[in-house]
């Protein structure tokens, strides 16, 4: 076994989403009508999209949050995977991207699974708070690619938005509440399970 992850290029991407991805005709159709979008690089790809049902099946979850919906291919992802009475409350700020998502949603069959919230994540979350709603089992925080294009390991990177995801990482390693682990799919995806 490699004691360091493999380089991803396009032909092992591709293989990787031949072989593992699954998608049916509606996710192919989700996927095609969010390229056509200028900020169709934030949608989560395959292997992400994979990853997240397979993580809320093995937890169990029932009680799941998004922040960060775009088009919605993650929620659906997550949706797919709860259980009947399950239920996912999603984040964002765009009707014109969730109209999209909405579309899908209805039409795999999930969307009585799913509440979203248009408004600023920080407003939902404090609503949630103050109403006593209960935990949540996960969460999918769909804001930070953790890897940030490889910024976060270049020192003559920066910027602001490279310095935060840094912190973000350092923070996310130190915190003892905390098991995490960094993936290297996507652009990065931080695990994080909170300790007893």
């Amino acid at each position: 076994m490699a004691s360091r992850t493999l380089p991803v290029d396009d032909a092992l991407a591709e293989y990787i989403e031949r072989t593992y991805a699954r998608e049916d005709d509606l996710w192919r159709r989700l996927r095609a009508e969010t390229a056509a979008l200028a900020w169709a690089g934030m949608e989560i790809g395959p292997d992400q999209a994979r990853l997240l049902g397979w993580l809320v099946r093995l937890s169990g979850a029932r009680r799941c949050l998004e922040i960060g919906t775009f088009t919605g291919a993650s929620a659906l992802a997550v949706a797919q995977a709860l259980p009947e009475d399950g239920r996912l409350i999603c984040c964002d700020v765009s009707e014109e991207w969730t109209a999209i998502a909405r579309k899908f949603w209805a039409e795999a069959g999930i969307d009585h699974k799913i509440e979203l919230r248009l408004a600023p994540a920080l407003d939902t979350l404090a609503d949630l708070r103050r109403s006593g709603a209960p935990l949540f089992d996960f969460a999918f925080i769909d804001a930070d690619n953790t890897l940030w294009g490889g910024a976060v390991a270049n020192p003559e990177r920066n910027d602001a938005d490279t310095q935060a995801i840094r912190r973000f990482n350092e923070q996310a390693a130190s915190d003892p509440r905390v098991d995490v682990a960094l993936l290297t799919v996507g652009d990065g995806v931080t695990l994080a399970r909170k300790l007893a």
